[in-house]
């Protein structure tokens, strides 16, 4: 099953500051702390959650963001004991992309979130759609899941993939969403990788929008990108292709971003874990000024 689709059908980074052991400060400028998107580890979260856990804070990631697997955000934990786990590894859950489900079903998982003092839950997956009303419709939703979070205590976030920055009817979904949530309540998660390969500047959204860009994901981009129409996405691990990181990450908190999530969906001659551990160890020593 594709990554698309399992989003879809199942329900999908802070990566770089830390605790003080693995924070620093160069010249007035902190590193954010380093986090990863479980689902970039998923078989490896399905087959042994808690091992998984316990190896990505061994590699120095302190911030995770969940997703919703077969097994809910929790890993058929209640909130407070999933926390409890991740703690022991020195992981905090600040965020999680959900299933789709209803309003009341939303506010449910909601109330288990604020529970455990998490931050975000973030849309993961409309899909691509015919009509750019349909698009304004759901920044209409994004706005309902906004004040649900907001009751909560909680930030509501969207996380755009490629076809938000593909023209619909002469406009773009991104900015159509952009405009029709309200910025009290509903923020952003750019996936740096999406914004590149479909053209649009990253840099000039988030200056742009300052402030409704809270989140990210991180993957580089090929400097040869793959044929069109690959089994694979052109993505490989951070500071292997294109995207300069360090100006990605100080945009960001210039404007306002505060948690940068690693995330992979192309694995070349490695595994999951092992591109987690490459990841971890470029965040480590990557310089920010």
């Amino acid at each position: 099953m594709n990554r698309r689709n399992f989003i879809y059908s199942s329900g999908m980074l802070a990566a770089l500051s830390a605790s003080p052991a693995l924070s620093a400060s160069v010249i007035g400028r902190t590193k954010p702390a380093r986090g990863i998107q479980l689902y970039m580890v998923k078989e490896d979260m399905e087959r042994d959650p808690i091992g998984t856990l316990k190896q990505l804070g061994a590699w120095g990631y302190t911030q995770i963001e969940s997703y919703g697997s077969n097994k809910g955000i929790f890993w058929g934990k209640t909130s407070t004991e999933f926390k409890k786990i991740a703690a022991g590894y020195g992981l905090t859950l600040v965020s999680s992309h959900y299933n789709p489900g209803t309003l009341d079903e939303f506010d449910k998982l909601a109330a288990q979130c604020e529970e455990i003092g998490m931050k975000y839950l973030i849309c993961p997956w409309l899909g691509p759609q015919k009509s750019i009303e349909t698009f304004k419709t759901f920044a209409d939703d994004f706005n309902s899941r906004g004040n649900i979070c907001r009751k909560y205590g909680l930030r509501f976030g969207y996380h755009p993939h490629d076809y938000p920055y593909k023209p619909v009817e002469g406009q773009l979904p991104i900015d159509v969403l952009l405009a029709g949530t309200n910025p009290e309540v509903v923020d952003f998660q750019m996936d740096v990788y999406y914004a590149v390969t479909e053209g649009a500047d990253p840099y000039a959204y988030m200056k742009k929008h300052k402030g409704r860009f809270k989140l990210a994901h991180m993957r580089d981009v090929l400097k040869k990108r793959l044929p069109a129409g690959s089994k694979d996405e052109s993505a490989c691990d951070l500071g292997e292709g294109i995207i300069d990181f360090k100006k990605f990450i100080t945009t960001g908190q210039d404007t306002g971003m505060r948690y940068f999530f690693v995330e992979q969906s192309r694995f070349y001659h490695e595994t999951p874990l092992q591109s987690a551990r490459k990841n971890a160890m470029y965040l480590k020593e990557l310089k920010l000024v």
